[in-house]
């Protein structure tokens, strides 16, 4: 890595990784250098779309690239483990999709190894680094609305029915829980800073074999976190925060938010609209560089053991509604 320049590796080209390669022309001294694909001629038409230098056509290669400063994994869900080991043990500084694995006993391995390799990780939660939820962040702090009573949120889309994409296929770890049941739970653990003592869920299991629609409610010493996440019908889709004095709610979509709305005593005191500079994933980019200019493992907005907090309540959540996957 020089002064001027950070290169940025690709493991997967698929529909999200497009956010990252976006967000990347708008981040000082960061660049798209590689892509890897095991299709070529997807890896061909993402490194031409985005002025990249090199493509490969296996993972490995691009991992075993010395030119590469850290990389971003965007392949589904099932091989986010195998694939950010294997960078670990390159010592490749990794930001991973979210879910950081299937598992948390595989996210406390990859943890035991970023610390063993003395290598950066972070799971890929975006939403954690915008600005509007810094905001929501600062105004928690400040005790804005008081004591935290309830959170409510939704994330629940109608999802095209195709038994052979990701989200309805088993085998790779599909289902509204990881893919986006995620950003409900990340988002009431980055609120409230700690484990959910009790946990109850229900859910719908597909014909797949995936839960189609999952519902929890989450118990931290009193204060409750209730969502539903699904594939099967669209709901409100914003999160609210209440407390004793007022309330935050962060419209839809809460997890791409631009906007959060304080109200105290029932009237609305505060609404910042903070658009994004490119796709939103700039700032989480940004993170990454910082932390690793810094010599730093992790990220204290997105450090190793929230990832494994929310590994072990999804894993908890699975348990409850019954849904396994093969693999694991």
């Amino acid at each position: 890595m020089t002064n001027s320049e950070f290169n940025w590796g690709i493991i997967a080209p698929g529909r999200i990784a497009h956010n990252f390669a976006k967000a990347l022309t708008v981040v000082p001294n960061a660049r798209l250098y590689a892509v890897a694909s095991s299709n070529r001629e997807r890896a061909q038409a993402f490194s031409q779309t985005y002025a990249c230098n090199r493509i490969y056509d296996n993972y490995q290669a691009l991992i075993d690239d010395p030119n590469v400063d850290a990389i971003y994994i965007a392949n589904p869900h099932r091989f986010h483990f195998e694939w950010a080991m294997r960078c670990l043990l390159a010592n490749k500084p990794v930001l991973c999709e979210k879910p950081l694995t299937v598992t948390a006993k595989q996210t406390q391995t990859l943890i035991e190894l970023a610390k063993q390799q003395n290598t950066f990780l972070m799971e890929a939660v975006w939403t954690r680094f915008l600005p509007a939820w810094r905001q929501v962040s600062t105004w928690l702090s400040e005790k804005r609305i008081g004591e935290l009573n309830v959170l409510r949120s939704s994330f629940s889309f109608k999802a095209t029915r195709d038994d052979n994409d990701r989200l309805f296929n088993k085998d790779l770890a599909g289902g509204a829980l990881l893919d986006v049941g995620i950003y409900n739970l990340t988002m009431s653990q980055f609120a409230l800073q700690r484990e959910p003592e009790t946990i109850l869920a229900n859910g719908l299991i597909g014909k797949t074999g995936v839960d189609e629609r999952t519902s929890v409610i989450l118990n931290y010493n009193g204060i409750s976190s209730e969502f539903t996440c699904g594939l099967n019908c669209t709901l409100e889709n914003q999160f609210i925060l209440y407390g004793d004095k007022g309330s935050i709610t962060i419209p839809t979509p809460f997890w791409a938010a631009t906007q959060a709305i304080l109200r105290v005593d029932g009237e609305p005191e505060c609404m910042i609209e903070l658009p994004f500079r490119a796709t939103g994933f700039e700032y989480q980019i940004e993170e990454v560089m910082h932390c690793i200019a810094r010599g730093e493992l992790q990220s204290n907005i997105m450090p190793w053991q929230d990832s494994l907090n929310t590994m072990k309540t999804m894993d908890a959540i699975r348990a409850q509604i019954g849904l396994d996957y093969p693999f694991v």
